[in-house]
């Protein structure tokens, strides 16, 4: 931990740096988060350090861009832990990292739907998420920060890429296959591009009592369509068993739309979040199978990486029921 600590040291400007506890977090299934306590000049400091993992999904972020979009959410007013550090030396930790501020409460998306002593009132929850999606859409291009950006990704890109990946593994697939067709032939006329999220969802957000402490996972981002976060927000994935409320699992649909509206001023199109949650569940889909394939390759062997290919199945029934 020395090289750490004199990490921290030499970008926090501090004389003295003691690193007192470093452990792995549970969660992340596609990056690394570790539990960081450090003494820094005296004071303590309770810290995450985000690190790459062995392996990666293709259209994840790396860790430098992941910082600059934490960063620019933070300018932005989004709860969102503070961006401390960033550092693409091998040496320091074996692999490009960041270091942002820990915030409390809990991530567990089952927990979250079934505990209401988690973030209160169920309805008041639901508008705070909205608002924070409405103020992740307050930023928009140009920006310099963001140049790494690329143009906003369409459907057909998605497409595309998503049969490339079917034929590079040698996958015959008809179900997802017709869920793709579906979004090619279907695709919506381009709209208002803002900064995304692109995992704005139940488990992705820290709670605790009183409300909302963080926003967390920004390594999918980019421009794109408003109502494909809220697509993304309202799929059957991301419910975690209580399929009666629409809204990430905590809200009705009505509720979440009537508060992002409120705090967007923009209008949500029902029929075109409809089509953004079938390819979410199209998206999630091919993400199931690289995970799987990470584990399966040897790269990465992790149950939590082969267990969520057993979602396969169920994600191709809930993307036909979205085209049907």
């Amino acid at each position: 931990m020395e090289r750490l600590a004199a990490f921290i040291a030499a970008a926090s400007g501090a004389r003295d740096v003691r690193i007192d506890r470093y452990e792995r977090m549970s969660g992340g299934a596609i990056q690394e988060n570790y539990a960081l306590d450090a003494s820094i000049d005296g004071r303590d400091a309770e810290l995450v350090l985000r690190r790459d993992a062995p392996s990666r999904v293709a259209v994840s972020r790396s860790r430098a861009e992941e910082f600059a979009l934490l960063r620019a959410a933070f300018a932005a007013g989004v709860t969102v832990p503070e961006p401390l550090w960033a550092s693409d030396d091998l040496t320091i930790v074996g692999a490009p990292f960041f270091i942002m501020r820990r915030a409390a409460g809990t991530a567990i998306g089952r927990r979250i739907v079934r505990d209401e002593a988690l973030g209160g009132d169920r309805t008041t929850l639901a508008a705070r998420l909205a608002e924070q999606l409405a103020r992740i859409h307050t930023i928009r291009q140009p920006r310099a920060d963001l140049a790494f950006l690329r143009p906003p990704q369409t459907p057909g890109d998605f497409v595309a890429e998503a049969y490339a990946f079917l034929d590079r593994t040698k996958r015959n697939e008809p179900a997802i296959e017709l869920g793709l067709r579906w979004l090619d032939v279907n695709a919506p006329a381009p709209n208002d591009i803002v900064l995304l999220h692109r995992d704005f969802r139940t488990g992705n957000y820290l709670l605790d009592a009183d409300g909302i402490t963080a926003i967390l996972d920004w390594e999918f981002a980019g421009w794109g369509d408003p109502h494909e976060d809220i697509g993304w927000f309202c799929a059957w994935c991301w419910r975690f068993g209580s399929s009666d409320r629409e809204a990430g699992g905590i809200g009705t649909r009505q509720a979440f739309y009537s508060a992002y509206e409120r705090a967007s001023g923009m209008r949500v199109d029902d029929a075109r979040v409809r089509y953004w949650e079938a390819y979410a569940h199209a998206r999630w889909g091919i993400i199931a199978r690289q995970q799987t394939d990470r584990h399966q390759s040897g790269e990465q062997r992790s149950l939590e990486l082969l267990l969520i290919g057993t979602l396969e199945p169920e994600l191709d029934d809930e993307l036909l029921r979205g085209i049907a």
